[in-house]
């Protein structure tokens, strides 16, 4: 089975109170490229996340995203106990001389500025690669089973347009013999036109028709083209990325129909081929689309 190199997952990830939420897109690329965004306290893991990606996906340009907790939890309250016990005393103070009744309430010192912050917490490092390992791997899985998804699209399109190739294949097959005994009808009729009272050498004649037979031969290129259509239904058929190989076999099917064309006198063979080549180019760009 084929996979596409486009795809989408995220990832959910928590250790030692260390929580990570990770998203992980690709796109087409012709190379494994990898991106990571992550957090600055967080940036002493980002080779180890691009190692991982690299591990898992042979091909594609991956852009990954990381976030540490969810919305605010990443920070953590700080009460300076002291500068809240010197405004506990002055609002005392205050009340006292202005004979103010009641107590200062807790709520009262706590809105006062300067008492509570809102800090960073401090990061757990093995915690935090704990939990983004579990993201990471978490995401990765979402995102093969959509490739995988989109690959089957593929193959589907794909191997339509082998068959209609191998139609192509069988057609070249059975129109070039009559290419030659076309060819080789006019040539003797040309000949008996010029040599009229003349003795005609069905020697020559004969060695004639076999060098136009042998330049309008196109076996080895329709046997080469089988041989392509066979090796990439193979390569759809295991479980190996083949993206690179399947774009290489498409370019070499591209080169046996283009031969075709140039050596077929036939113009059935000449309209078949400018449809192939259509099929092949459309071909290309799904191939194009492979992990």
């Amino acid at each position: 089975m084929i996979r596409s190199m486009t795809g989408f997952g995220a990832g959910h990830g928590a250790s030692g109170g260390e929580e990570i939420d990770l998203e992980i897109r690709s796109v087409n690329h012709k190379f494994c490229e990898v991106k990571a965004r992550l957090p600055r306290e967080l940036a002493v893991l980002e080779l180890e996340v691009i190692r991982a990606v690299k591990d898992r996906l042979a091909r594609g340009g991956v852009e990954v995203s990381i976030r540490r907790g969810a919305g605010r939890a990443a920070l953590t309250p700080r009460v300076d106990a002291g500068l809240a016990a010197e405004y506990l005393r002055a609002f005392r103070d205050v009340g006292a001389r202005l004979g103010l009744p009641g107590e200062v309430r807790l709520e009262d010192v706590l809105r006062a500025d300067g008492v509570v912050s809102l800090e960073e917490r401090t990061l757990d490092v093995e915690a935090a690669r704990a939990a983004v390992a579990a993201a990471l791997g978490g995401a990765i899985d979402s995102l093969t089973r959509m490739r995988e998804r989109e690959g089957e699209a593929l193959e589907k399109d794909i191997s339509s347009r082998l068959a209609l190739v191998e139609s192509f294949a069988a057609r070249v097959e059975q129109l070039a013999p009559r290419s030659v005994e076309y060819h080789r009808d006019r040539i003797a009729e040309r000949v008996s036109e010029l040599t009229r009272g003349f003795n005609l050498d069905p020697a020559r004649l004969a060695q004639e028709i076999a060098l136009f037979a042998d330049r309008i031969d196109v076996a080895e290129e329709v046997t080469r083209l089988r041989s392509h259509v066979a090796q990439m239904r193979g390569l759809m058929a295991g479980g190996d990325p083949a993206g690179r190989k399947m774009e290489f076999l498409v370019q070499e099917m591209h080169r046996e129909v283009n031969t075709i064309g140039s050596k077929s006198q036939s113009a059935e063979i000449a309209a078949a081929v400018v449809v192939v080549k259509a099929e092949i180019e459309r071909m290309r760009e799904q191939v194009a689309n492979v992990e």
